[in-house]
């Protein structure tokens, strides 16, 4: 007996228009039309969110792009996920290509894991599941108590390489930070190209601040516990107990693992946005022969100067998807170049509301990808 499947609506909780260009092209992709709603910000800032339609007993995908003004795209999307879970919708599923908060997945000394807590709102204001693209780090699934479809860019960015790219059979792979050594392998392995890492940083990296606890404490010669606090507000150790000396880490010098010279150099990684570090890799692969230098990202956040760095730079192209808009920054700087990914998102819902796999979107993908 064939059971027929629930109505389904697709609605973007956007309030500006440039970010909702995303949401037009997955529905064109769908066939079917963007829900009526409306999100507008009140005069004292406050969001509102006011559904056309009726929403009883359907599923419903909301697609919430991530602009510069990441709290107000937050907002919008929790009063939407909840305006829908009171209008009875049956099945509320979230379409955030870029996860925001993505990055503070970690404790760093008195901070708090900024992450954890927006999945734990999401889940309150009604959402049920999430499909995503490159989380920061594959661990963030597990802060979330629903599915979540973590879906990649990789297949999009290797094509624009095989397709665009001159002669790229003579390029190699470049992670800009052990960090990023496992994903850039990934992409050498399915290029059949070679594999360089950049070691050692001018400053510190986010590893490095990821937990205080790592930090060296202060060192005092104490003769014995005295019950006053040192002024590195340390306590002296108990008589008797010595605790062993903890050295500071010291970056090497930055060298770069493997051999550029006379090569393309392609950079990857999942998001760019300060592009200082960007400019430095490139400085230096420049220095080590390499002639061109591209950059893949899937998230193309590029805050602040970015635009203006990358021109003035020595980097030829960055190549990001549109799970952000950034077409300001392209007016800028005409070696941002777009790859679009509406296509596996549209088959992403339509796999999801007919209750089809999602093995095929994730086939040839890597577990380090």
């Amino acid at each position: 007996m064939n059971v027929a499947k629930s109505a389904y609506r697709v609605f973007s909780a956007n309030s500006s228009a440039a970010c909702t260009e995303l949401a037009k092209k997955i529905t064109e992709r769908l066939g079917v039309e963007l829900g009526k709603s409306v999100v507008f910000q009140e005069s004292n800032r406050e969001t509102r969110v006011d559904v056309k339609e009726s929403v009883r007993g359907q599923t419903i995908f909301i697609i919430q792009t991530i602009p510069r003004d990441v709290n107000t795209a937050i907002m919008e999307l929790l009063v939407m996920a909840y305006a829908l879970k009171t209008s009875c919708a049956k099945n509320i599923i979230g379409v955030i290509p870029y996860f925001p908060y993505s990055k503070q997945c970690k404790m760093r000394k008195r901070g708090s894991i900024v992450c954890k807590l927006l999945a734990s709102m999401l889940a309150k204001a009604g959402l049920t599941h999430i499909i995503t693209m490159d989380l920061h780090q594959k661990e963030i699934q597990g802060f979330f108590s629903f599915p979540v479809d973590n879906l990649r860019a990789s297949p999009f960015l290797i094509q624009y390489i095989q397709e665009e790219i001159p002669d790229y059979r003579n390029a190699i792979i470049v992670a800009k930070s052990p960090a990023a050594a496992k994903r850039a392998q990934s992409y050498a392995e399915r290029l059949r190209l070679g594999l360089a890492v950049i070691h050692g940083e001018a400053q510190c990296s986010e590893s490095d601040m990821a937990d205080g606890r790592h930090s060296p404490p202060c060192v005092r010669n104490t003769t014995g516990h005295t019950g006053l606090e040192l002024p590195c507000k340390q306590q002296a150790p108990f008589p008797g107990i010595e605790l062993p000396i903890m050295m500071a880490k010291e970056k090497p010098p930055i060298t770069v693992v493997g051999d550029v010279g006379g090569r393309i150099a392609i950079i990857v990684d999942d998001i760019i946005d300060d592009v200082g570090d960007f400019v430095a890799a490139a400085e230096i692969l420049k220095e080590r022969g390499a002639y061109k230098i591209y950059i893949m990202a899937t998230h193309g956040l590029l805050s602040a100067d970015a635009p203006r760095l990358i021109e003035e730079s020595a980097i030829d192209e960055v190549v990001v998807t549109n799970t952000v808009p950034h077409e300001v920054q392209k007016l800028q700087c005409p070696k941002i170049k777009t790859v679009d990914v509406s296509m596996i998102l549209a088959e992403a819902i339509r796999r999801i509301h007919n209750g089809e796999s999602m093995a095929y979107l994730f086939r040839n993908i890597t577990v380090d990808d």
